[in-house]
């Protein structure tokens, strides 16, 4: 069913590199022809902006770092083995990789992004021991898939934004908006649980059938090289190195800090989730010799990630120094009503995020637009934070900035996955358009 599409995507959906300096230059141009902007204010704009996103960009690579290494540390590794021999058919292992992702998007979407990708590996690895044909492609799409809840849940960006005193939003608003109006709200609530639904079947209808050609994960991936530590432990400096005790504090001491942070009201943030990770493979790691060898074996994952931010820093400079993201809202605003805006305001977020794909600047450059149309038109400002939301998690799935670390772990490329996650986009934004209709109705 989804073969021609994916002959379609495979001949002319170019590498994640290639779509961010296309995408920048198709920024610009639009800069220069719909903003008062001339080419010298687009391109500082451009070259200011490319060190927008260094703290994020570190951010973003330790998250891909130490998810890796977590995933290859002795206790983790059985964990996902204990998981990946559950599914008994492959469609199963389509539908398991997708559920047990997009919950763990919802707890933090850091932790959802890599261990939908790392389970769909051992599924596969799993499967084939089992004879069972499971298209790895497919797999991964799924995992990646869960990620399309993500701003739903506890670590969405906006949300949290809007609910922490003396943010941009709290102060435009001149309150804050707490997350039981947004996140915990019930029809917030019931659209997670119809996305998921929606988004299974959807998956269930394109898996591949007897007959269908099934690309199997090969056999050399780098999730099944397992990491071995065979230094002798000769001298003084050697025992300590093959010692547990200096790892065993450092991850006593990052959990007691993570305990008094979130005693005293902290919320998750991307330094938290880090922090998190961190914790853990100090406290499941056997000596400091073991992490450093798994630290190596994730090093190499990285280096995409870090070229590709500056581009993409680069784009949300040109936007938001251009003026251009305004021009797309303010289109919008000028044809909605109280009752369509949400789903307007939702359909905008979708087309912003693919030149400014991260959730947090995103909110930082469309939010305050946003909340003072719906301001203007009677709009509950919940409804406009969830509506942005909405839209930046949804064309994630066709959007290659967010699924780098994936691609990166799996070896796939953005067009292996992208005739899948297409599907998810299709079933997930039937849902989120229906939600938003609703809460403008109500």
């Amino acid at each position: 069913m989804m073969r021609p599409l994916n002959s379609v995507v495979e001949r002319f959906i170019p590498s994640a590199l290639v779509f961010a300096i296309v995408l920048t230059f198709v920024v610009a141009i639009l800069a220069l022809l719909l903003t008062d902007s001339g080419p010298v204010e687009v391109t500082r704009g451009w070259g200011e902006g490319l060190s927008g996103l260094l703290e994020f960009m570190t951010q973003m690579a330790l998250i891909l770092l130490l998810g890796h290494t977590l995933a290859n540390t002795g206790p983790v590794r059985r964990l996902l083995a204990s998981l990946g021999g559950l599914p008994r058919t492959a469609l199963q292992g389509y539908l398991f990789v997708f559920a047990v992702a997009a919950v763990a998007s919802l707890i933090t979407w850091g932790l959802g992004l890599v261990v939908g990708v790392l389970l769909a590996v051992e599924v596969a690895r799993q499967g084939r021991e089992k004879g069972l044909a499971l298209h790895f492609p497919m797999l991964v799409a799924a995992g990646y898939s869960g990620y399309v809840i993500w701003h739903m849940g506890y670590s969405g960006s906006g949300t949290l934004t809007a609910a922490t005193e003396g943010s941009f939003i709290a102060e435009q608003l001149g309150e804050t908006v707490p997350i039981s109006e947004t996140t915990f709200a019930w029809w917030n609530l019931l659209a997670i649980v119809a996305t998921i639904l929606a988004v299974g079947i959807g998956l269930a209808l394109v898996a591949p059938r007897a007959g269908d050609r099934v690309i199997e994960m090969k056999a050399d991936a780098r999730f099944d090289d397992e990491v071995r530590v065979d230094d002798e432990v000769v001298t003084p400096a050697d025992r300590v190195d093959a010692s547990r005790v200096l790892t065993l504090l450092v991850g006593l001491a990052l959990v007691a800090y993570l305990v008094i942070h979130y005693s005293d009201g902290g919320a998750a943030t991307l330094d938290i989730v880090n922090w998190t990770f961190l914790a853990l493979i100090f406290l499941l790691v056997r000596s400091p010799l073991e992490l450093i060898a798994l630290v190596k074996n994730a090093a190499s994952n990285v280096g995409e990630i870090l070229l590709q931010f500056p581009l993409y820093a680069g784009i949300m400079g040109i936007m938001a120094t251009s003026g251009l993201i305004t021009v797309f809202s303010d289109f919008i605003v000028d044809t909605a009503g109280p009752s369509t805006f949400g789903v307007l305001a939702f359909l905008s977020a979708g087309v912003v995020n693919f030149f400014v794909p991260s959730g947090g600047g995103q909110f930082a450059v469309q939010g305050p637009v946003m909340l003072d149309a719906g301001a203007r038109l009677g709009v509950d400002p919940a409804v406009t934070i969830m509506a942005i939301a909405y839209g930046d998690q949804w064309t994630n799935m066709i959007q290659p900035f967010w699924a780098l670390p994936v691609l990166a772990i799996s070896g796939l490329k953005i067009r292996d996955i992208l005739g899948y996650t297409l599907v998810t986009l299709l079933a997930s934004g039937v849902v989120f358009a229906a939600t938003m209709l609703l809460v403008g109705a109500g």
